[in-house]
């Protein structure tokens, strides 16, 4: 039998916030610094020295505040618990734009206006009330490795546009939908959005309509107004997970290892 998670107290809340807001500091410290070095991971991702250095804070102090958990890192895998309860970590969403010094990564439910923002004066993201499929903006994510049939069906039907951060751009209004398919996706890019499309408004499953955290890694993110539409127009599609994995060539992280260096030389001048 599956143990019920124990209730998330106030005091567990604000550890976890504590824990992230170390992390930011961790990640944007080497980030802005260009402190980092990259490297291949075996499935051809890109990793760096500020994702590792992120997850094994985030794994060591949460396996001190709550033993008994099973937390589960993009970077190390799982370390089971009997809890019922269990902690998600990407420590840095987007690493690729990390590592080419490209300010676009990470999740939001909120918009925050101004050079010093108040969650008083914030207003909740909410996605967009369009109805109808044809024209609709989708932002489309890893489309190197799409079927030609899902790519052809949608650019045929939608407006359909390489994507900017599909939960970012959804949950704010600047688009009606997102889709992700082709390499797989793993539970830490998956976890963030199952929380935050559905807290803005909108819908979110896998591109057959289940949960998308019980699904096969891809991923229909729509306002919810369009999500049956798009289940009808996918059906009978290849399924995503038969796509390859495009892998590019070591050579890019040794590039990208140089460039770092170069700024780092030019800062310190």
């Amino acid at each position: 039998m599956t143990p019920t998670p124990p209730p998330a107290d106030r005091d567990l809340f604000t550890a976890a916030l504590r824990l992230t807001h170390h992390a930011a500091r961790t990640a944007a410290t080497a980030f802005l610094d260009a402190a980092w070095a990259g490297s291949r991971k075996p499935d051809g991702t890109e990793v760096t020295d500020t994702d590792r250095a992120v997850e094994e804070h985030l794994r060591r102090e949460l396996a001190r505040l709550t033993p008994d958990d099973t937390i589960h890192g993009e970077e190390t895998g799982t370390t089971p618990g009997t809890s019922g309860r269990r902690w998600t970590i990407d420590p840095i969403n987007g690493t690729g734009y990390f590592t080419t010094i490209a300010a676009a990564r990470g999740h939001g439910c909120w918009i925050l206006e101004g050079p010093e923002p108040d969650l008083a004066t914030a207003r909740p993201a909410r996605v967009t009330t369009r109805t109808r499929l044809t024209g609709a903006r989708t932002q489309a994510h890893n489309i190197a490795g799409w079927p030609e049939a899902l790519l052809t069906t949608l650019h045929h039907r939608v407006h359909l546009t390489h994507s900017t951060g599909i939960t970012a751009a959804l949950v704010t209004g600047h688009a009606d939908a997102g889709i992700i398919a082709g390499p797989p996706m793993g539970p830490e890019d998956l976890a963030p959005m199952a929380v935050i499309v559905p807290e803005a408004g909108g819908r979110i499953t896998d591109l057959d309509g289940r949960p998308v955290l019980a699904g096969d890694t891809s991923v229909l993110a729509t306002n919810g107004h369009l999500h049956d539409a798009y289940l009808t127009l996918l059906q009978g599609l290849p399924p995503a997970e038969r796509c390859p994995a495009p892998r590019r060539p070591p050579s890019r992280t040794r590039r990208l290892n140089q460039e770092a260096e170069e700024h780092r030389n030019e800062h310190r001048r």
